[in-house]
This record gives structure tokens, C-alpha cells and sequence, in this order.
């Protein structure tokens, strides 16, 4: 194996991992291995938080302390996770980071595959840049999975030999590009639509925003688009395709979060610490989320039959907002419809013409949308 990707959030991360082979390493005669959380939004796992290794049947042990997660792996109930079928729809191996045992525990999981595979590269992969806040960033929203894995990287026995990447910055919604600009190192990519053609197909399904954004930007979108259920707006602009190298041990320096969980062995713990410097934890917004969640969407039809008009609602309000384009997971929370919705908003969506994912929705006045089937 000679390319071991780390995915700093997961999730979109890993999907963007596969597009970051294809721009790199596509001489290759072999896969990458790519490690990364199975941490999905609560429109997809009702539970919050990161799954454990013990949430899942059918993995597969590579080293005393990580475990490889085929496509034939399987959620246990009541969990869900898009990751099995990432495995089942990309050529890499996929690689679970288990943070229960905190960013000790992560550091000692890249040790044992540095040690096992002894890999050409090690690149930490990051989309949108929170991985370098500095910790008291008013915008901040999840910054405890990329600190934990920052700290690992940066600690860990083959630090120096491992490259920080931040690709799309500001696309993730947190950081805006203009406070991440001053903090990013050289370009050293800059995806296109060869680079995206590897993973269009997941991105129809898929929920990941910021990693359907950089896709979409390589594809040439261009505006202001509305992600999350708070409606975020994110410009779409030209340095949305790039990817930047990044000093390791700088990011690290200037992350206290990731300073201050570095030593940590529980989840539980790093979580106290993020509470500490950040107010709260993504964890903690899940866990509320969830709690409000819970009972509503039970009553709430996959496909409503007025779709159509609450989708035309939608985007008169979001065009009076400025914005040109929104995701269709954001388009599932402001309506709000259960995470089996995500595919059918996939299917409505008639940018394909425009050649962007479909998990990207433009905003057009007057646009038709089909009524969905009975």
C-alpha cells in the first residue's frame, strides 16, 4: 500500500480522499487506503456521535487497534452509516478511526499502519479549513473530529513525514475563506472535471455538502450557496476546486483545541476539553438535535404530495436571499423531510444538464419540478 489518506472529519472527507488520489496519485498501480470516522449527519444515523468499531458486524481486523470496513459491513440497529457502501463503491480500502479511545488512541492506530504498510505518503485530508481554527472562532460548528485527528498526525511516530492538505476552503461553512486564506501554504492541486468524474456517482447519494461543493465548484459553479439546517451561505468561487499543503506542526501550534485533546484516551474526555475551550461539542448539538428530532419525523411522510410547491417556496425565499444554489440535504431540513428524502431530492434535481452533483440543487425561478410518483 503505498498512499494512507487520513479523512480529518470523515464522511464527505473520505469521498474527497478518493477525488485527492485521482489528482495526485492516479499513476498508481494500486488503491489507497484511507482511514476516516463513519460520523454521519442525524438525517442519516439517528444516533449521535461517531460509530465504534462495536457498532458494526462483518469488519475486518488489520492491526491490533484498526479495522478495515469492506462494503459487505453492516450497521447494527439501531445505527446507520453511509461508509459500507463507500467501501462497496470506490476501489479503496477504507479504514475506521475509532476516537472512543481519544486522540491517544488515533495516534496509536496511525502508528500501526505506518508500522504494518509503510506507505510512500501519508496526507491528512481536510475539506473547508476548520481543521486550522484556532479554537474561539465564533463560527466554529464541528471542530472536535478534525482537533482529534490533527493531534494524532501530529504526534504520531511518522509526523514528520505527513503532508496537512486543505482542499475548498470555506466550503464546509465554518471558517470563511478570508480568515483561512492568511493561514493556508501553497497550492498544490486544483481538481477538475476528470478529477470529480471518479466519484460523481456516489455524490448522488451521498450527503456530504462541502465535499458535493468542491466537486461541483471543479465542475464550474460559481454563486453563493445555502448548506446545513441553518441555511449557511457559502460562496462558490474560483479557489473552491484547490487544495492547499499546509504546515503540520504550525496548524497544531495554533489549534488549542487540538493541543488540549492531544493527550486524551476517552471520547468522553476530549468532549469535556471541547466544552471547555469551544462552549459545546458537535456531540452535544446532535445530542439535542436528536431529542427534537425524535417523535416528529416518525409522522412525517417520505414524499409529501405537495413537494413540488414547498419546493418552489423554498427557492423563492432562497433567491431573495441571494443565494444560487443550495444542497439537497439543506432543501431536506428546511422542509423538514426524513433522511430518506435525501434520494428522492437527487432524483427531482434537473441540474444533471449543468453537469453538477446531484446532491447540489440550482436555484432557478420558475423551475419545474415533477410531481413525485404515487
Amino acid at each position: 500500500m503505498k498512499r494512507l489518506i487520513v479523512a480529518a472529519g470523515g464522511g464527505g472527507d473520505a469521498v474527497a480522499a478518493a477525488m485527492l488520489y485521482g489528482a495526485l496519485y492516479a499513476a498508481d498501480d494500486e488503491p489507497a487506503l484511507i482511514l476516516t470516522y463513519s460520523w454521519d449527519r442525524l438525517i442519516v444515523d439517528p444516533v449521535p456521535g461517531p460509530r465504534a468499531p462495536a457498532d458494526f458486524a462483518g469488519l475486518r481486523r488489520l492491526t491490533p487497534h484498526v479495522w478495515a470496513v469492506p462494503g459487505t459491513a453492516t450497521p447494527k440497529p439501531p445505527h446507520a452509516a453511509t461508509l459500507p457502501r463507500l467501501a462497496a463503491e470506490l476501489p479503496h480500502a477504507f479504514a475506521l478511526i475509532d476516537p472512543y479511545a481519544g486522540a491517544a488512541g488515533i495516534t496509536r492506530q496511525l502508528d500501526e499502519l505506518a508500522a504494518h504498510f509503510t506507505p510512500d505518503t501519508i496526507d491528512l485530508l481536510d475539506v473547508g479549513g476548520d481543521i486550522l481554527a484556532h479554537g474561539d472562532e465564533p463560527t466554529l460548528r464541528s471542530p472536535l473530529a478534525d482537533a482529534l485527528t490533527l493531534a494524532a498526525c501530529a504526534r504520531a511516530e511518522a509526523a514528520a513525514g505527513i503532508r496537512l492538505l486543505v482542499a475548498g476552503p470555506g466550503l464546509d461553512g465554518e471558517l470563511p475563506a478570508d480568515t483561512l486564506r492568511p493561514r493556508l501554504g501553497p497550492v498544490i492541486a486544483t481538481f477538475t472535471p476528470d478529477d470529480v468524474r471518479a466519484i460523481a456517482p456516489v455524490l448522488d447519494w451521498h450527503p456530504s455538502e462541502a465535499t458535493a461543493l468542491l466537486a461541483a465548484t471543479a465542475l464550474g459553479a460559481r454563486g453563493l450557496c445555502e448548506v446545513r439546517d441553518a441555511g449557511l451561505p457559502v460562496p462558490l468561487t474560483d479557489e473552491g476546486p484547490t487544495v492547499h499543503h499546509v504546515d503540520l506542526q504550525a496548524a497544531y501550534a495554533a489549534n488549542r483545541l487540538a493541543r488540549a485533546v492531544a493527550d486524551t484516551t476517552t471520547l468522553d474526555e476530549a468532549e469535556e476539553r471541547c466544552r471547555a475551550i469551544c462552549g459545546t461539542s458537535e456531540i452535544d448539538y446532535e445530542r439535542v438535535k436528536a431529542q427534537r428530532l425524535s417523535g416528529r419525523q416518525q409522522a412525517t411522510p417520505v414524499v409529501p404530495h405537495d413537494l413540488p410547491d414547498q419546493i418552489r417556496d423554498f427557492e423563492r425565499a432562497a433567491l431573495t436571499r441571494g443565494a444560487t444554489h443550495t444542497t439537497v440535504r439543506r432543501l431536506a431540513e428546511a422542509l423538514n423531510l426524513p433522511g430518506e428524502a435525501l434520494i428522492h431530492l437527487a432524483r427531482l434535481n434537473t441540474t444533471h444538464a449543468r453537469r453538477l452533483p446531484a446532491s447540489v440543487w440550482e436555484l432557478r425561478a420558475g423551475k419545474t419540478v415533477r410531481r413525485p410518483d404515487r
